[in-house]
């Protein structure tokens, strides 16, 4: 590879990573055909980007990023893939999915909306984040809560002050 093909595989992976809140840093090596293959469809059917990567090239991508990657680029050895998703926690069901048959992928680390994940051990909590999606419908329900006691008070209330005041008193 040339100097200047490097420096164009930099600058793609520089726009990539900078364009996304949601880096995931794995190690696939020794899955065989078929398996690698239904990972890279497994991803591409939830909206991920899997490629394999140069460590070094994906380092100075890294650096060269307005992001503050902190630690990560210390888990660039060995054979290196990254996965970019928008939804923080979808790159890390799929690897889970797959340790059910396999030993790999085995996470590296990720970069989520500025917070920093290092080692395979953080692959659970991943897991765990929710999705902008998910917090907004948590939160809607929470702010509809409150609204639904009203008026299931007004309605049992007998539709007077104090119906309302004592029916709410008592919930």
């Amino acid at each position: 590879m040339t100097r200047e093909e490097k420096s164009q595989v930099i600058a793609e992976l520089t726009e990539r990573l900078g364009n996304s809140n949601v880096v995931y840093i794995a190690d696939i090596s020794g899955l065989d055909a078929e398996t690698t293959s239904n990972l890279r469809r497994t991803c591409f059917k939830a909206g991920i980007e899997l490629a394999v990567v140069k460590n070094t090239l994906l380092e100075k991508a890294m650096e060269a990023s307005d992001n503050d990657y902190g630690d990560l680029p210390s888990t660039l050895k060995g054979n290196t893939s990254i996965l970019i998703a928008e939804n923080g926690n979808a790159p890390a069901k799929i690897i889970k999915e797959f340790r059910k048959k396999a030993d790999k992928p085995i996470l590296k680390g990720a970069f989520i909306h500025q917070a920093v994940f290092i080692g395979d051990n953080q692959l659970d909590a991943l897991i765990a984040l929710k999705s902008k999606d998910e917090v907004i419908g948590e939160i809607i329900g929470l702010l509809q809560s409150p609204a639904k006691n009203v008026v299931s008070a007004l309605k049992s209330g007998g539709s007077t002050i104090a119906g309302l005041v004592k029916t709410l008193s008592e919930r």
